[in-house]
């Protein structure tokens, strides 16, 4: 596994495994996120309304006695968060479902325009996590964002942020935050985390004149890996989430983790199937 640093020099792992489709049985879910760590991944994206993805989590880690090996990551439900006081009852609850007394990487979940943050800020969230973060029980604090690329400019200016989670693939340059966002925010030291990789499994599974420039160039890379590396080949991400809800898909994904190298040959490649895609 390969890492790369964020704004506090912590390694994470170049793949990280988002949590919002684990298999519907424990067990299986518990053999993913044990193979997983065990291959090198450190970074486990959640969230409160991806149902009991942070209960299941935290089970798997308390059982297993594994919390500290890991980095954990989940958000604030700003969908459902209507007055201050409801900032500490579902971190509290987050808290307990995690069964951890603190979060690495918080997030303020799908802020979309300045209109939106501003609103919390007038409920004191910034002071908010400030205390959070001087307890202890926050470690470091961010946002994911789904909104246009203007307010997302804005809002990397708006707060001392140290991360962000975007969505961005090669069918994506210039959606949302795009990579003018993912360039400036990298810029400001924020360390960007990635969403999305695989358009919603759309680039895994790609029209079949497009599959086959593929195999032609390389016939042992999967549509998937493709789709990693063109992002692992830029240095601003520093970790790419995949929902990983199966062995064969975990497997294909850290497979794609050994070599990251990605050419003109590769690049041009990309090109094309941005074309063949658009045209479908």
């Amino acid at each position: 596994m390969k890492y790369r640093i964020d704004k506090y020099n912590n390694e994470l792992s170049i793949l990280g495994f988002g949590c919002m489709r684990f298999p519907k049985k424990f067990e299986e879910s518990e053999k993913l996120i044990l193979y997983a760590i065990e291959q090198g991944i450190n970074y486990f994206d959640t969230a409160y309304i991806y149902g009991d993805s942070e209960k299941t989590l935290g089970r798997i880690l308390k059982k297993n006695n594994i919390r500290e090996k890991i980095y954990i990551a989940t958000k604030l439900p700003l969908i459902i968060t209507r007055k201050k006081s409801d900032f500490d009852k579902y971190f509290n609850m987050q808290l307990k479902r995690l069964d951890t007394d603190y979060i690495d990487y918080y997030m303020m979940h799908m802020i979309t325009d300045m209109d939106q943050w501003q609103k919390f800020c007038d409920m004191g969230i910034k002071q908010w996590i400030k205390d959070k973060k001087k307890e202890g029980k926050i470690r470091q604090i961010g946002f994911s964002f789904h909104g246009s690329q203007s307010e997302f400019l804005k809002i990397i200016d708006a707060s001392d942020w140290d991360f962000c989670l975007i969505q961005y693939n090669y069918m994506n340059e210039n959606y949302q935050a795009g990579k003018v966002g993912l360039r400036k925010a990298y810029e400001k030291g924020i360390a960007v985390k990635i969403m999305e990789p695989l358009l919603g499994g759309r680039l895994a599974n790609l029209p079949k004149k497009a599959k086959e420039i593929l195999k032609k160039e390389n016939k042992d890379m999967s549509e998937a890996q493709w789709a990693l590396k063109w992002i692992w080949n830029q240095k601003e991400p520093v970790t790419v989430l995949s929902g990983m809800s199966n062995m064969n898909e975990l497997k294909d994904n850290i497979d794609a983790t050994k070599n990251i190298g990605f050419g003109k040959k590769e690049i041009d490649a990309i090109e094309k199937i941005k074309e063949i895609f658009n045209e479908s």
